[in-house]
């Protein structure tokens, strides 16, 4: 859909970084599955700075269930090691003296049912925001027209584009959060 309204582009723009969000929010929850995105929070100490484990190493998925973590520096093993144990994956690390497995664990049918829910509600905080942005861009439409900087007709006829593009988003993040809950359910 062309969009040539620059409050709507503004509106559209922001209810894209939602669904990004939600998204990356998404990959956060472990669904029972290895996925290198589940490492991506954790921070080593290397050489007294904190670095994020994916720019230290190599993360790769040689199995369903188990992800490969393979230091750029072997030295660094143990650092890796340690901030996995601290991190809240709740996963031990298996250290074979040159990379570090880990197992993700078989999700039970009562742990499947409650990630279900998180992602439900993580939806549900995406489309709250998402309806917030559409607010705010409809308040801008009725400010524009009260300047008059649009009639009426042109008011009514962005206000039915700013509500294409809200639920385009929303759409958007249902099926993110569908595909979501039927890889945490499915397993």
């Amino acid at each position: 859909m062309k969009i040539s309204n620059p409050i709507i582009k503004e509106a559209q723009a922001k209810m894209s970084k939602s669904e990004d969000a939600l998204q990356r929010e998404l990959g956060n929850i472990r669904a029972g599955r290895a996925n290198a995105s589940l490492l991506n929070r954790i921070n080593v100490e290397y050489y007294g700075v904190d670095t994020p484990l994916n720019q230290m190493a190599q993360i790769t998925v040689p199995e369903a269930r188990v992800l490969l973590v393979t230091p750029y520096d072997k030295s660094s093993l143990k650092e890796v090691e340690r901030a996995i144990l601290a991190s809240d994956l709740g996963i031990s690390p298996a250290n074979d003296g040159s990379a570090i497995r880990l197992v993700i664990p078989q999700l039970t049918e009562e742990r499947r049912k409650e990630l279900a829910k998180q992602v439900k509600a993580k939806a549900e905080d995406g489309k709250v925001a998402v309806r917030n942005i559409r607010r705010d861009m409809m308040e801008q439409l009725k400010k524009s027209e009260k300047d008059g900087d649009l009639n009426e007709d042109e008011l009514h006829a962005l206000e039915e584009q700013a509500q294409k593009v809200t639920d385009e988003s929303i759409k958007n993040l249902e099926a993110l959060a569908d595909d979501k809950e039927k890889e945490v359910l499915e397993g």
